[in-house]
């Protein structure tokens, strides 16, 4: 799909289907913005008359379809509530422009038009990229594997965004640019979480993730069992010691080498994915429902693959690095156990309690990898690692733990500025003592009190001196409750907020 920026009149925009992005209207007392006012005159006062029917109020997600009948060059016009005006931010113009691009999937439109709101709060290019992102979001499906028959709508062509300025285009059009490369690269999050089991076992995992660096000019390593082995990655290698697909550890790169950005200033920021391609929880099996669900259990390795595929197509001038621990947790002969004491590459031992706590075991060896390899300026994982987590936040948030105060706050105003929000957590010294072993040096569950806290604890202790912060996002990784640009199923979240947290390091 191709997003344009121009400063045509909305009423002479030949379109399938002309948006009209509307503030919240006060059924008192309202007046229409200028803009409006013009097409309103074009469509002989049908817009007035929905407003004063009480059919459209401009509600945020409410909409309303009009008929021109040759009035405007669009052959249908949709009004799409914002909400509030004094509320209105980039979320709410993402939402219209998800709920634009499902109207004009539902008619079977190809060609959209959105009509940009000036907004008080936001710049032309913040607005476009708002827009972009929300429009790019909105026309995504996941249907690798249906066939497609009469019911399917067409791929939607072109969406055109329409400035009332001129003078704004140039910049809108850059910030558009953006809003796609971050859109389609959370889209490719999505593809890799919604991709079943069968399809994306740890060696395909990282074939796609050579395939993105190809494409978005990453470098890419993938270090296979032999050489984990050799370096002593023996957390990664025991998680995925029950499958009959062995592991892989997955390293991309944009930007300078350590040493060369150093020179130059450049900071070297790691994220660090959690990618366990399907969960079975292993010996300490979990029960049969919602085990399905258990193919998103690699989100966190997406999210991060995605942004590093966003970091290099928007050419950020950062040394960032990502780096993935993929493995399959299976029961079998070969599987670990209750019980076991596994050796990790930074030397520490782990005693498994539960083998269904298997995400932090593996990130155990893929943050020391991250940390020992690249000495980084921080280090983030993205996991989704809890059940409690869900519990404590739900599906509004992802739980933030961290060593690092200013890394937190610079992670949750990330989140804010991308609706992809964080909510601190505590992280004290009673955690990470409360997760120490009797047998090894830690042990891999800490029990039902303060899970998602105990499981930060647990990852802290390989992040040591590196400024860290951990995204537990097992309640938003992927959702059942379709929204405006969101359909049922992967999330692709944390792509733009690591995004966010890179370009605000570009800033600093």
């Amino acid at each position: 799909m191709q997003v344009k920026v121009t400063s045509a009149d909305a009423a002479r925009a030949a379109a399938d289907l002309l948006a009209l992005p509307v503030f919240e209207l006060d059924p008192g007392r309202w007046r229409l913005p200028p803009r409006l006012a013009r097409l309103d005159r074009s469509l002989g006062g049908r817009l007035v008359a929905a407003v004063g029917t009480g059919d459209f109020r401009g509600k945020a997600g409410e909409t309303l379809t009009l008929y021109p009948d040759g009035a405007l060059a669009a052959r249908r016009v949709v009004l799409v509530g914002l909400g509030p005006e004094a509320k209105a931010d980039a979320e709410a113009l993402r939402r219209a422009a998800g709920s634009a691009v499902g109207a004009a999937a539902a008619r079977r439109a190809q060609e959209l038009a959105i009509a940009v709101p000036a907004l008080r709060r936001l710049r032309p290019p913040a607005s476009a990229r708002a827009l972009a992102e929300g429009a790019v979001l909105g026309a995504y499906r996941f249907d690798a594997f249906r066939q497609t028959d009469e019911d399917t709508p067409p791929p939607l062509r072109t969406v055109t965004l329409l400035h009332e300025r001129a003078a704004d285009v140039r910049a809108a059009r850059r910030g558009a640019e953006v809003g796609v490369v971050v859109a389609e690269s959370q889209n490719e999050a999505r593809d890799l979480s919604n991709q079943p089991g069968n399809a994306l076992p740890p060696a395909e995992l990282a074939r796609a993730a050579q395939r993105i660096a190809r494409q978005s000019g990453l470098r890419c390593r993938v270090l296979g069992v032999e050489e984990m082995r050799r370096r002593g990655m023996q957390a990664i290698l025991a998680v995925g010691g029950g499958s009959a697909h062995p592991p892989r550890l997955i390293v991309l790169e944009h930007g300078a080498a350590r040493g060369r950005g150093a020179r130059r200033g450049q900071p070297t920021l790691c994220l660090v994915g959690k990618g366990i391609t399907f969960d079975s929880g292993g010996i300490s099996i979990k029960p049969a429902a919602g085990m399905g669900d258990m193919k998103h259990d690699m989100s966190g390795a997406a999210a991060v693959i995605g942004a590093l595929r966003a970091a290099a197509l928007l050419r950020l001038p950062l040394h960032v690095v990502g780096v993935v621990g993929a493995a399959e947790n299976m029961p079998s002969g070969t599987a670990y156990r209750p019980g076991d004491v596994v050796r990790t590459m930074s030397g520490k031992s782990i005693e498994i309690v539960n083998t269904d706590a298997e995400g932090r075991v593996l990130l155990a060896d893929a943050l020391h990898f991250a940390r020992s390899e690249f000495e980084p300026d921080a280090m983030v994982d993205v996991a989704t690692l809890t059940g409690a987590c869900v519990v404590a936040l739900g599906g509004w948030c992802s739980g933030l733990f961290g060593s690092d105060e200013a890394l937190i706050e610079r992670i949750r105003k990330a989140g804010e500025a991308t609706a992809e929000r964080v909510w601190p957590m505590p992280l004290w010294d009673e955690h990470r003592k409360h997760i120490r072993s009797r047998v090894g040096d830690l042990k891999n569950a800490g029990g039902r009190e303060a899970g998602a806290a105990t499981a930060a604890a647990f990852l802290s202790h390989f992040a040591e001196g590196t400024p860290w912060a951990h995204l537990d996002i097992a309640g938003t990784g992927w959702t059942e409750k379709p929204g405006a640009y969101q359909p049922a199923g992967a999330t692709g979240v944390g792509v733009r907020l690591l995004v966010a947290l890179l370009e605000s390091w570009q800033k600093a």
